[in-house]
């Protein structure tokens, strides 16, 4: 008896009820992969839908796309939504009394989303003034010998925009292509400054300086008293002194960066309380380090020495020659130590005297400026509960005025 061919019988045995079933059931599978992130569970062609199935499915609306495309902004309940916004809020270590949906409003800068309610910008400029003044007060109580000069490179070192877009990158923080409310909440938003615009194009010239049109020279008292806390010039948008330009549309990814770390900053602060934004600071903005001694620049050490040492009350610094080898040789070294009485204030190496004198001048400045007492106390752990009275700290007079 031959054998029959199953196969080919298959497709006119099937009855026309369960083939229709069947491709309108890989139809719809078909339109969920299309329109859904989420691949559905796979079911077998010869299983068909249930009622509740057909009722009950992820297809999201158009009308809800369309409108998501229309807001400058991520709506606020997209929120619990974003797996990167998650990541974010558990990576930093965040309180939990900080919401998502604080933090995805962070994220949005004031050139994505001009509305006030949906922006960062409020955040960040109370969490630029917390940023300034806990560092501000660290650096002055444990060094309060430091020039001010040196306390201006340390402010911009440790909360500059530079170091804020760099721990913007280390946070693992991504950049959106292009701000609108269809994209993901865990994304930095803001609109890009355009292509070939030069950074200083649109500044205005004028300052918040009272005689900025004279062009004197900038003192460092006026720069304590006029300027930012980084030491430089606040613009004032009701002066310019050359012809109108327009101002950039957009800003870049540093400016962007820096406002989002300080808008986090200030959530803290507004969630999670003062001991909170306090933590976080000193975990990460003080634990980074930053080697003080490295920005120091002297021009005449000898001359500041001998000044500092007048106006201490100090007998004047003597240089002597603690040790040389191969005085006469190809590579000589001398080992030179300048002494204030029998005090040795500081101790240098060179291949000459002059070098060795030199490095051991330097020495004794830094020495100096980087004078720092033992117990450390800040003006802000006043604020803590049980906190004993505060009594002032020792700042010293500055550096020396030649």
């Amino acid at each position: 008896m031959k054998r029959l061919q199953l196969q080919r019988w298959s497709s006119s045995v099937l009855s026309p009820q369960v083939r229709t079933g069947s491709r309108l059931q890989h139809h719809l599978y078909t339109g969920l992969r299309c329109q859904s992130t989420v691949s559905p569970v796979s079911q077998a062609e010869d299983e068909p839908l249930t009622h509740e199935q057909l009722h009950v499915s992820p297809i999201p609306s158009p009308n809800s796309q369309k409108s998501k495309y229309s807001l400058p902004s991520p709506p606020v309940e997209a929120a619990r939504e974003s797996a990167k916004l998650a990541a974010l809020h558990a990576r930093l270590y965040l309180p939990s009394r900080l919401p998502l949906e604080t933090l995805a409003r962070s994220l949005v800068d004031a050139s994505a989303d001009p509305n006030s309610n949906f922006n960062n910008a409020s955040l960040a400029t109370l969490g630029h003034d917390l940023l300034t003044y806990y560092t501000s007060e660290h650096l002055i109580c444990t060094y309060p010998r430091l020039p001010m000069a040196v306390v201006f490179a340390a402010m911009y070192a440790y909360v500059g925009p530079k170091t804020l877009a760099s721990m913007t990158r280390e946070w693992g923080v991504e950049h959106a292509a292009t701000p609108g409310g269809e994209v993901d909440p865990g994304f930095l938003q803001f609109k890009r400054i355009d292509p070939g615009t030069e950074i200083g194009e649109g500044q205005l010239n004028g300052t918040t300086r009272p005689n900025d049109h004279r062009r004197w020279r900038v003192s460092m008292s006026s720069r304590v008293v006029y300027d930012n806390e980084f030491g430089e010039p606040v613009q004032d948008p009701t002066k310019n002194d050359g012809p109108p330009r327009p101002l950039p549309q957009g800003i870049t990814a540093e400016q962007a960066s820096a406002n989002f770390v300080r808008a986090v900053m200030g959530s803290i602060y507004l969630h999670a309380g003062r001991p909170a934004a306090k933590r976080f600071f000193e975990q990460h903005f003080l634990s980074r380090h930053l080697s003080l001694t490295e920005l120091f620049d002297f021009s005449q050490p000898a001359r500041d020495l001998s000044r500092l040492c007048a106006r201490e009350s100090f007998e004047p610094p003597v240089a002597k020659i603690i040790s040389e080898t191969g005085r006469k040789s190809r590579h000589p070294v001398f080992v030179v130590g300048i002494y204030s009485g029998e005090d040795k204030l500081g101790e240098g190496a060179g291949a000459s005297l002059l070098e060795a004198r030199s490095r051991a001048a330097v020495a004794a400045l830094k020495g100096w400026y980087l004078y720092s007492p033992l117990n450390v106390r800040v003006p802000s752990s006043t604020e803590e509960e049980s906190s004993a009275p505060w009594k002032p700290v020792h700042v010293d007079l500055g550096e020396v005025i030649v």
